[in-house]
């Protein structure tokens, strides 16, 4: 990994950090001044549902201008967006706050992923430096929620005042600022215009592409495990009557597994490809998620996370990697703006799915639905970068 390549994982450790930070810190502090369950949902989802709206516009942006100018305004929007936390700790400012920081995380991460992306010279390189890049958000969501919790329990210096809070949330915003020192130096990249001459173009006509609309597919499916094993491996663990730190330590486990393999994957780079290690990875999610519901020790259940977390944790370094393979140059950001658009809507609208769905067909039953529905999209990701005979 080279300097350039650190620097700017760094800066989107930060940035996100900043955003792991706010999305712990802002709910324990509308429940400590009562807000209801409820209103603490709402608040969480907005965090990426700025990311729906905005993915798209700020995909654009970054095809015409690059890395710099759009990771300055995420900079700035998630700076002010924990300004405004520590200035008015109230309800309604931590939710403009959450639009802010998570819009603010959106942007900034689609514009590094383009130009680390367009900075790769082949397929080995880009599946090299995706695997790279993928380990920053494990890291800041550990760095974030971390020191915001430090602050709070330490900054304070009387019960039920906002000091610690306040602490939290200006660490935040000098996160956020550091992502521009890690970044203002990054060479920009030649830009690139699309053909002249062509019938207007839409985000929406990628999907017309085969190999894109499958790809999209796929990732939306992998996306759900992700969502669907964190929000039901509770309601598991508590059927089988575990204690609260037991399924921290089962979620806890997944969540290293998918960092480790996502450490590892750089050197292996060369002899890996894409639709091979995605489908593989469905395969094995599918074979988890049906075994998932059986098992009822939780050292069996933790076991079966380390091997989902390695096989869901392989799979964002070569969705990445093939996305920059199939779509044009000039449409990158487009493209990444509509991946992290439909990534987030699942995250949106998935949970609340699977306890709908929980209620029906019971929390097995959950998994086993989700889990044949990745079985049968194995053969859609090994035709990822297949093209339709016109």
């Amino acid at each position: 990994m080279n300097r350039a390549l650190a620097r700017l994982i760094a800066g989107q450790i930060c940035v996100h950090a900043c955003m792991a930070g706010m999305r712990m810190a802002s709910p324990l502090l509308a429940l400590r001044e009562g807000y209801s369950p409820a209103a603490v949902g709402v608040l969480l989802a907005l965090f990426a549902l700025t990311q729906v709206f905005l993915a798209l516009p700020a995909g654009r942006f970054a095809d015409r201008h690059g890395l710099k100018r759009p990771v300055g305004y995420a900079v700035a929007a998630a700076a002010a967006g924990a300004a405004l936390a520590l200035a008015f700790p109230i309800f309604p400012v931590l939710c403009l706050a959450a639009l802010l920081t998570g819009g603010a995380t959106g942007a900034a991460t689609i514009a590094l992923q383009r130009h680390v992306g367009r900075a790769a010279h082949d397929s080995t390189q880009l599946r090299q430096v995706f695997s790279w890049l993928a380990i920053g958000p494990a890291v800041s969501n550990f760095i974030g929620p971390f020191f915001a919790g430090l602050m709070i329990d330490h900054a304070g210096s009387a019960a039920g005042s906002t000091e610690g809070y306040r602490a939290a949330f200006a660490l935040m915003a000098i996160l956020s600022l550091l992502t521009w020192f890690w970044v203002r130096d990054t060479v920009e990249l030649p830009s690139v215009i699309a053909p002249a001459g062509g019938p207007p173009q839409r985000a929406w006509d990628l999907l017309n592409d085969p190999p894109f609309r499958r790809l999209i597919l796929v990732n939306w499916l992998l996306a759900s495990c992700w969502d669907v094993h964190t929000f039901v491996v509770p309601l598991l663990g508590h059927e089988r009557g575990l204690s609260a730190s037991v399924i921290g330590s089962i979620l806890g486990a997944f969540a290293v597994a998918a960092a480790a393999i996502r450490v590892l994957m750089p050197l292996v780079a060369e002899r890996l490809r894409e639709r091979v290690v995605v489908a593989g990875a469905m395969v094995i999610t599918a074979v988890l998620f049906g075994v998932y519901p059986l098992l009822g020790s939780a050292l069996a259940m933790g076991l079966c996370s380390v091997l989902l977390g390695l096989a869901l944790g392989s799979v964002q370094p070569m969705v990445m990697s093939l996305l920059h393979q199939i779509t044009p140059v000039s449409r990158h950001g487009e493209a990444l703006g509509l991946r992290l658009m439909a990534i987030n809507a699942s995250s949106v609208l998935m949970p609340m799915l699977f306890g709908t769905a929980g209620v029906v067909i019971g929390v097995g039953g959950v998994f086993w639905v989700v889990g044949a529905a990745v079985g049968a999209g194995a053969r859609m990701a090994w035709r990822m970068d297949e093209r339709e005979a016109t």
